[in-house]
């Protein structure tokens, strides 16, 4: 018996991809490694053949850059009407989205994937536009050069001195139905330059002293090349998954990627995405949450929730861990999730950093065990960043304190002298030493050592032969002077850690309260209107935010709830209605109509999306953290289990 049958998970991944493509549109993308390479030439050249075949094929944006035989092959198609915007002195001529939907054309041309929209635009992104296109059924033909994808960003960077704003997400390009590689030799491609094929003669000059020198041309061909073959590859193995064709089959990898408050971690996120694409692995980035989370400052916390939106948008999986060891957490997770490589930053700090903090590169590598755990270091010293590492036992410092402290150490001075006759000298230190103590209490590893060094010194002076002088006479109280500090050191640095430990369990505690208390109340909803007025009620006590919530009657939303005195435009509606239509989250800090004033997140159940919960945030630097996202996301699955008994 032939027991070579094919994996029915797969097979089943395989139907539904199938039957996502009869109502979708599919996506061909013609991929060059730099400018005059023949993308728009041979996008517009496939277009006709397509034409030829009677398809309704139509132009929805093409820039030839006045090259004449780009120019010529315009010709002939069909074009759709461009949006004029108007932009600061200028005015820019963009795709019309809307009029692109409203004649929908069988196939359309979009040049330019990787193009950032005007502020006003309903999608912050041109490969945004496409989706839509695609999801409404219209064939796309578009084009884009190999340094715009995410992933390859830093590897450009490097080869071409230049950082590329403008990128796409891997995973528009993985999921593209065709990829067609426009190539031509580099010195084809600069002899084409020469001629004022590619740019007009004033400016033939200065790309060949920038971008367009030949050592740069090889290695971006070589870049589109090997990103093809990886294509090409994965189509490979599924074909031989799909129909079980045996062939070598090598153990899967599974890499893990560190993440933290470091600009370092946008760097790691790349490679490993790299890394994974050339194993064909799976991949994921961990950001191990210690006690002291809530010392680091505001920029520090931002950078965070930036590469995890990153890495969400590369196609890695994100996990956000809690522990009081950060070496501990990532091996513990490593083991239980079959994790075989780890990989981790390291920033060039300054030797003594690392002997007083200690460095968790070194903890990580003596704790692998079988994991390998690959190091990759930053070309710059980060001198001026501190890592969560560090602030795991640092204080604020509180100049009111001090004083404290100094007014403590003089009380029990004037005390010592009064008694100086009654007690010995080894009491006397002990009342010191108490001082040290509460000092540490006052949460302070430096209030804890300025104690101490002021006991020692008051110390000496009233209670040493010979008195009032600095001068001792039995060097035993050197030893105790420095076990003084010592002691001061160590309680400061359990007490500050404990005090961390608590305020992060309390957080997490009073966030399992918030969800419970919801609940609760929801369960015990007599309608759906209470349902969502509980809702509101919540979002307005965790995050000071006026709400609204508009659920779906007949497929049309309309608004059950809101906070008192918000007021609900047109506009605002039209983003509510694209995001219970979409069942996606839209609005205030996403990537879809970010210009609203309200983020809405779709309400889901077993039966469907039943509505959206619409947040307005009063955050100037326009920004909602992560972990309050999913307190959002975790509020409209509670309400939409709530609500299906209603609707």
């Amino acid at each position: 018996m032939d027991d070579r049958r094919p994996d029915p998970d797969l097979l089943l991944a395989q139907i539904q991809k199938e039957e996502e493509r009869r109502t979708r549109g599919k996506l061909k993308i013609f991929l060059g490694y730099a400018a005059g390479v023949g993308k728009t030439y041979g996008m517009l050249k496939a277009a006709h053949e397509r034409q030829k075949e009677g398809i309704d094929v139509r132009i929805g944006y093409v820039e030839t850059h006045g090259r004449i035989e780009t120019d010529e092959l315009v010709t002939g198609l069909p074009l759709i009407s461009r949006r004029i915007v108007p932009y600061k002195t200028t005015s820019l001529s963009e795709l019309d989205l809307d009029e692109v939907l409203m004649q929908h054309p069988r196939l359309v041309l979009v040049d330019e994937l990787a193009h950032s929209n005007p502020p006003d635009f309903r999608h912050a992104k041109r490969y945004q536009d496409l989706e839509e296109l695609l999801e409404a059924g219209i064939d796309v033909y578009t084009t884009v050069n190999i340094q715009h994808i995410e992933s390859l960003r830093d590897v450009v960077a490097k080869i071409t001195s230049i950082v590329v704003r403008e990128t796409v997400p891997d995973r528009v390009i993985d999921e593209a139905d065709e990829i067609e590689l426009m190539d031509l030799p580099p010195p084809d491609l600069l002899q084409r330059l020469a001629e004022g094929k590619v740019y007009v003669p004033d400016m033939v000059a200065q790309a060949l002293g920038n971008f367009f020198n030949e050592g740069n041309l090889f290695a971006l061909r070589e870049l589109s090349l090997r990103k093809t073959a990886d294509r090409v590859d994965n189509q490979m193995l599924e074909y031989m998954q799909t129909r079980s064709i045996p062939g070598p089959w090598p153990a899967t990898e599974h890499l893990l990627i560190s993440i933290g408050p470091s600009p370092l971690s946008e760097k790691l996120v790349r490679t490993t995405k790299r890394q994974a694409d050339r194993m064909n692995a799976d991949w994921r980035a961990v950001y191990v949450e210690t006690p002291a989370q809530h010392h680091l400052p505001k920029q520090a916390k931002d950078q965070i929730w930036k590469t995890i939106r990153l890495t969400e948008s590369l196609g890695g999986k994100t996990e956000r861990l809690f522990g009081l060891n950060i070496p501990d957490t990532l091996i513990d997770y490593a083991k239980n999730h079959n994790i075989t490589r780890i990989i981790i930053g390291k920033t060039l700090r300054p030797r003594w950093k690392e002997i007083v903090f200690g460095s968790i590169v070194d903890q990580m590598i003596h704790k692998s065990g079988d994991i390998d755990v690959y190091v990759i270091s930053s070309s710059e010293k980060k001198g001026d960043q501190v890592s969560s590492s560090d602030l795991s036992f640092i204080p604020e410092i509180y100049p009111k304190r001090y004083l404290e402290s100094v007014l403590l150490v003089a009380v029990l001075t004037v005390f010592g002298e009064l008694t100086k006759g009654f007690l010995s000298p080894a009491n006397l230190m002990m009342l010191y030493l108490m001082a040290v103590v509460i000092a540490a209490f006052r949460k302070g590893l430096f209030l804890a050592i300025f104690t101490a060094l002021l006991g020692v010194i008051i110390f000496d002076f009233f209670f040493v032969l010979p008195y009032y002088t600095f001068r001792v006479s039995d060097t035993q109280y050197i030893i105790s002077f420095l076990v003084m500090l010592l002691v001061g050191i160590v309680i400061s640095i359990l007490i500050s850690r404990s005090q961390d430990y608590a305020v992060s369990v309390h957080a997490r505690e009073r966030e399992v309260s918030v969800l419970y208390d919801l609940a609760k109340k929801m369960t015990g909803a007599a309608d759906s209107e209470s349902v969502c007025l509980a809702m509101i009620a919540k979002v307005e006590e965790n995050f000071t935010w006026r709400s609204v919530v508009l659920l779906a009657e007949d497929t049309i939303l309309t608004i059950t709830q809101a906070s008192p005195g918000l007021v609900i435009t047109d506009d605002d509606k039209a983003v509510a209605v694209w995001a219970f239509s979409k069942k996606t989250i839209a609005g205030y800090d996403t990537g879809i109509l970010p210009a609203s004033r309200f983020r809405f997140i779709p309400i889901r159940s077993r039966k469907g999306v039943l509505g959206v919960l619409g947040v307005q945030p009063e955050e100037k630097d326009g920004i909602i953290p992560p972990d309050q996202g999913r307190m959002l996301e975790m509020f409209t699955d509670l309400a939409g289990l709530a609500l299906e008994r209603y609707m």
